[in-house]
């Protein structure tokens, strides 16, 4: 096949405008979303119980840690998936396709939720480890593929992304169901074991409906060269074995504890972003064009690290608030406390038909992406400012407040996140260079590394502080980004262009 022929594969081509088979988007928009559906589903159905796994007394089949600790530890899990993401998208760019990287990813991840669901430990940090290196395959990937189904001027764009969006959160509402009842009436392991199934379902889905995805040829788009591409895989074998070794070394002679290994994926999730900014902003394959929609990009980069720092702590302190200070009865119904963390899902799936309606009908009109962002994270400041009125006056910790505290809290954190990720993903698809676009995507991932990296020692003091300071603090500072980035709007718009 000649290089002419390979430049118009119709398998990397967007699909005709006139691909309007899913609620007016282009078919292949149903595939990726039917498989985020189930990776949603068994990562946020493992994440719901995590939490609560982690604090469990050993008696209870738990592993005995501490509520602070558990917490720590849950958000070190999601900071290093996370930071997996970064070689995730250089994997896809350079060496597998998006294809074979999701593919791959998925594969890694049933792998991990099967380990899980044997009742050792030893097994549980296996399947966290397998789960983390799936999942930063997968992520990525998955949200790039999405924006290869549409041009860069297609209007369609953003509302694609939220009907995307509502399907990740169809699963993030079904995943802590199902879980959380196992894993309440049955046994932690079982709700591991449900997550596990639940990403078969969704590769299946996935390779059945490959023909309707653009970017599914098995090259990479940036391929390295062949002598590259050699010198590539043996640097990543030696590095794996090497850190592997390193790392065991390091642990059996006491050194690499687990609070170590928290605060030195903190320190990495730190310096990653800097790092990969530089690296891009001095890139001869970044025009000086691409260079200058980057520094704006900065500033989302920020908004998406304040924003998930909240919203990832609804799988941490705000479940174990749940857990302990909060009724777990609503109208006479009797439920879970990891069923709080399906809340947020069934707001967004509720919610985002409404934003995706809304952004088509308004058109060119609607709110500039920067403004949706900036929206979204005083929102997610407000929802942790509201718990600072439930939690206050108590004069011991074992009182309970009314369920609909923290359902309301999740109501405004699950609209604060539909307008932030939504437009937050979509305007990295366009803003990216052209030769790191699946790159950029982990870049918007390396944003969820720094907000758990930093969550990771915060939490640290959920044991410490009041209730009433610890969420009313937190809740402050996040509204004041908010009002920052709004602030900074007029700027955004001028050097985003043409990005709406």
């Amino acid at each position: 096949m000649s290089r002419t022929t390979v430049d118009v594969d119709p398998g990397n081509q967007p699909p005709p405008e006139d691909d309007t088979a899913f609620f007016g988007q282009p078919k292949g928009l149903l595939t990726l979303s039917g498989l985020e559906v189930w990776e949603r589903f068994s990562f946020l159905g493992m994440q719901a119980i995590l939490v609560l796994y982690f604090a469990d007394s050993v008696a209870h089949g738990g592993m005995g840690m501490a509520a602070g600790t558990a917490a720590s530890v849950s958000a070190a899990y999601g900071t290093l998936v996370y930071l997996v993401s970064v070689a995730g998208g250089w994997l896809a760019d350079r060496m597998l396709g998006s294809y074979r990287a999701v593919l791959w990813g998925g594969i890694l991840i049933a792998c991990g939720h099967y380990s899980m669901a044997v009742p050792t430990a030893t097994m549980t940090w296996v399947g966290l480890g397998l789960i983390s290196a799936g999942t930063g395959l997968l992520k990525p990937n998955v949200a790039t593929m999405v924006g290869k189904l549409y041009r860069t001027d297609d209007e369609r764009r953003d509302a694609g992304f939220a009907l995307y969006y509502m399907a990740i959160n169809i699963g993030a509402f079904a995943g802590p169901l199902i879980t959380g009842w196992l894993g309440d009436h049955k046994g932690w392991h079982w709700g591991f074991s449900a997550a596990a199934i639940g990403m078969t379902f969704g590769l299946v889905q996935y390779v059945a409906g490959r023909r309707h995805l653009a970017g599914r040829r098995h090259a990479a788009e940036f391929a390295l060269a062949p002598d590259a591409m050699r010198r590539a895989v043996r640097l990543i074998v030696v590095g794996v074995v090497v850190v592997g070794v390193v790392a065991t070394a390091l642990a059996l002679a006491g050194w690499l504890t687990m609070d170590r290994f928290v605060d030195l994926l903190t320190l990495i999730s730190v310096i990653a972003p800097v790092v990969y900014f530089a690296v891009m902003f001095r890139s001869p394959r970044v025009t000086a064009e691409e260079r200058g929609r980057l520094k704006p990009y900065v500033v989302l980069f920020l908004a998406s690290t304040v924003f998930n720092f909240i919203l990832f702590q609804a799988y941490s302190t705000m479940m174990l608030l749940a857990s302990t200070n909060a009724e777990t009865t609503i109208l006479g119904f009797d439920f879970p406390a990891s069923w709080y963390a399906s809340a947020l899902g069934a707001f967004e799936v509720g919610l985002a038909p409404f934003v995706a309606g809304l952004w088509v009908r308004m058109g060119r009109g609607q709110p500039h992406a920067s403004n949706k962002i900036a929206i979204g994270v005083v929102l997610g400041g407000l929802s942790f400012l509201l718990m600072v009125l439930p939690t206050s006056g108590h004069s011991s910790d074992d009182y309970l407040m009314s369920a609909w505290w923290i359902v309301g809290s999740y109501l405004l954190l699950g609209l604060g996140d539909i307008l932030l990720e939504t437009s937050g993903m979509s305007a990295t698809t366009k803003l990216a260079p052209a030769a790191f676009s699946s790159q950029t995507m982990s870049l918007w991932f390396l944003s969820l590394a720094l907000a758990n990296g930093i969550q990771a020692q915060t939490v640290k003091l959920y044991d410490d502080v009041s209730h009433p300071a610890y969420f009313g603090v937190n809740g402050a500072i996040t509204v004041a980004a908010g009002l920052a980035v709004m602030a900074a709007a007029p700027w955004l718009r001028r050097t985003m262009h043409p990005v709406h």
